[in-house]
């Protein structure tokens, strides 16, 4: 990757590591990094990326990180799990068991005390909204990730480090991502998410403006997915970087990690 080296060196904890997005962000924006601590339990990911990342030092499941077993920590990131306050679900906020693992992240954010902190997560109801930012002391940054990328991903960031203005528009389109062939009938895709492997048709698509399609011709009658190429294109992801696991797994993990351009641009103020 092409990136301007820069002087600050650091240990990174990334909670909820996925396929660590943190850590492409991090060499995109020129960062040394000590070492990088990830807590991650679903082992495709964990393949992905080691064989992205070698070095990386893994700690498995995050209710067992201790603070006392690490370094000092310069930077925390993570995204905790979503499902409990997704629009696309039940929304069972904290009640849902995976939801509740945000408290692990505030834990080692106390007990750390890192010069630094991000967490991402999805829209939600405001009440949630309101627990996290209490919690963590800062108000959320809304961001669209179709500034940097051709899919509409809107996220909410919490974060310390100081950002001045939101990215800028690259003015991305859909079919820039498309590998060959293929008719898209919208300027920006629809939201990728971890369900995308199951594939959409005509209804999930027109109505619920979910998993998005390629079409073979201007008809919109016949219709793929997007192949797993086009969506790593779509997450700003290096192209080939998940081509480690099955292309299910390669959908899932694309659609539960991070659009890395919008973590770059988050990152870069770390040295402002």
């Amino acid at each position: 990757m092409n990136c301007m080296e820069r002087t600050i060196q650091m240990n990174v904890l990334s909670l909820f590591d996925g396929m660590s997005c943190g850590q492409i962000a991090l060499q995109k924006s020129g960062f040394q990094v000590d070492k990088y601590f990830a807590s991650e339990i679903d082992k495709y990911a964990i393949k992905v990326a080691k064989a992205n990342y070698p070095d990386m030092v893994h700690l498995g499941d995050v209710r067992d990180v201790k603070a006392d077993d690490l370094p000092q920590i310069d930077l925390l990131i993570g995204g905790s799990p979503c499902q409990g306050f997704s629009f696309a679900g039940k929304q069972l906020n904290f009640d849902d068991p995976r939801s509740k693992l945000f408290w692990e992240y505030v834990r080692l954010l106390r007990e750390l005390q890192p010069k630094y902190f991000l967490l991402e997560n999805v829209k939600m109801k405001q009440e949630s909204m309101d627990v996290i930012t209490e919690a963590l002391g800062v108000e959320p940054i809304f961001i669209n990730s179709n500034l940097v990328s051709a899919q509409n991903r809107q996220r909410y960031y919490w974060t310390n480090i100081p950002m001045g203005n939101l990215p800028d528009d690259k003015g991305l389109v859909l079919q820039d991502v498309i590998e060959d062939f293929g008719v898209v009938d919208r300027e920006k895709a629809h939201c990728i998410d971890a369900n995308y492997f199951k594939g959409g048709n005509h209804y999930s698509y027109f109505t619920k403006h979910r998993r998005q399609l390629v079409f073979s011709d201007d008809t919109l009658n016949d219709y793929r997915k997007l192949t797993p190429l086009e969506c790593e294109r779509l997450q700003t992801v290096p192209e080939g970087y998940t081509a480690h696991v099955s292309n299910t797994q390669r959908y899932r993990m694309l659609g539960n990690g991070w659009t890395v351009d919008v973590i770059t641009h988050i990152l870069k103020g770390m040295d402002a």
